[in-house]
């Protein structure tokens, strides 16, 4: 929740007394019910309260065979969300079985939106990304050319890439069909006049499974986790997805080729964040995302990163999150708190549940952010009749009561220990080594996604 930044209020707010997520938006108060430019926001009230529930945004789904929005359980899955303290929970969540008709397909997907209509771009592309996407499933069309601008060029660079690697065809077959879907979906949200989008977006994190093939696509920092076995048999995470953030070389290098500015303020310099040419605003903090069409012509895409794996006998679970769960919790202690939880359909009300109480450990001052997980069981055999997960050996217990006792402190009278974060600036970004996990803040204080929204009186500013 939460994306974009001001550079007025930022220096008013102490960063000491803000949680990893305060600084991704600071929510501007736009006039009510009025647009950016000025043509009124029809809210629906069939739209999904904070807990998920209902079809809502419009033209979703509902009463679908299968098709889960809110928080509950499948046979092959669990999902929960928590509102944090910030509002409206900007996250949405969905677990699709029996996906494009098909009996070996499940679809899951989280949604963490940003901006003053980040619940409502959550939503709709929660109810309507998957229909697109099974729709164009299987489909070898080409994708149309249109012109995009950054988009389309991203968009060849992804299928020429995907020429020179040896893939197997049903990944070839599915990475078109993410392409041209999440590009019809980011077009019908620039279009949609009941949903301002010009400076609200929303990321999505997406899997299709079918049968033992899996094919994620990943727009924006939610990330995917997957719970496999080591040689010793020992529970170890496996991090699917990359938080796609400015301080990646290669993100920032399109987003300035397009004549956008990356650069982190002063009180934040572990913060990367991406701002109009002439003006100091937005201060998006991804590199991709549906929406925020403000930035759509300064470098950031719609355009998913599309990865393929093959399922083995040692790959248990798959976790579907929002920066609100990685902003506090290692991969390790996710892997170890889904598979210490009671039983599969409990598991992402627990990992949920225990990363609210890492908040408020960790940041105590903070507004704890929205938090949204999808937990999705491979290993499907197994009956849900079992209350716990530990079944393959005593490996997981020690590492899982460790990863409890640092989310549970409550009897830990410690202060937390403050974050090493990297300086960056317009022509530094700090980007992780190779193979070390990160996360997507690692400073003190929790990221807003947005900063601020640009005055429209006032036509520019200056670069700090």
């Amino acid at each position: 929740m939460g994306s974009c930044l001001s550079l007025s209020s930022s220096s008013e707010s102490s960063p000491s007394s803000e949680s990893p997520s305060s600084r991704r938006l600071r929510k501007p108060a736009p006039e009510p019910g009025a647009a950016a430019g000025g043509t009124p926001i029809r809210r629906r009230r069939n739209s999904v309260d904070s807990a998920g529930r209902g079809g809502g945004g419009g033209g979703g789904p509902h009463g679908i065979p299968g098709r889960i929005a809110a928080n509950g359980a499948s046979g092959v899955a669990s999902l929960f969300t928590q509102q944090g303290k910030k509002g409206t929970n900007q996250d949405a969540m969905i677990v699709w079985e029996n996906f494009g008709s098909r009996t070996d397909t499940v679809f899951c997907g989280v949604f963490d939106g940003h901006g003053p209509y980040g619940h409502l771009v959550a939503r709709r592309v929660r109810d309507l990304l998957p229909l697109k996407l099974s729709a164009n499933l299987g489909s070898d069309d080409s994708i149309e050319e249109t012109p995009f601008g950054c988009l389309d060029e991203e968009i060849s660079v992804t299928l020429e890439s995907e020429k020179k690697e040896k893939q197997p065809d049903i990944f070839a077959t599915l990475k078109k069909s993410f392409l041209k879907a999440f590009k019809v979906m980011d077009k019908e949200l620039k279009l949609h006049g009941n949903i301002d989008c010009l400076y609200s977006g929303t990321t999505a994190v997406t899997v299709v499974k079918q049968d033992q093939d899996l094919v994620i696509g990943n727009l924006g920092d939610s990330r995917a986790l997957l719970g496999t076995r080591d040689q010793n048999n020992r529970l170890i995470a496996v991090q699917l997805t990359v938080d796609l953030k400015p301080n990646l070389p290669r993100e920032a290098e399109r987003i300035r080729r397009c004549r956008g500015r990356v650069f982190a303020l002063r009180d934040e310099p572990e913060v990367a964040r991406v701002w109009l040419p002439n003006c100091n605003s937005p201060g998006l903090a991804m590199a991709r995302a549906f929406g925020d069409f403000c930035l759509k012509e300064f470098g950031i895409i719609s355009v998913p990163e599309v990865s393929y794996r093959r399922i083995t006998e040692r790959d248990e679970f798959i976790v579907l999150a929002t920066d609100g769960v990685w902003d506090v919790l290692t991969n390790k202690e996710v892997v170890d708190i889904v598979a210490s939880a009671p039983s599969r359909s409990s598991a992402a009300r627990s990992l949920v549940e225990s990363a609210i109480r890492a908040w408020r450990f960790k940041y105590p001052t903070s507004k704890i952010d929205d938090c949204a997980a999808v937990c999705l069981f491979l290993n499907t055999d197994a009956t849900d009749e079992s209350p716990d997960l530990k079944t393959k050996d005593e490996g997981v217990s020690s590492d899982s009561a460790e990863a409890l006792r640092k989310v549970h402190p409550d009897d830990d009278k410690k202060s937390p220990q403050s974050h090493s974060h990297h300086e960056s600036n317009d022509n530094d970004i700090a980007a992780p080594n190779e193979g070390e996990e990160w996360s997507a803040l690692e400073g003190v204080s929790r990221m807003n996604t947005l900063l601020t929204l640009p005055r429209f009186a006032a036509p520019g500013g200056k670069q700090p």
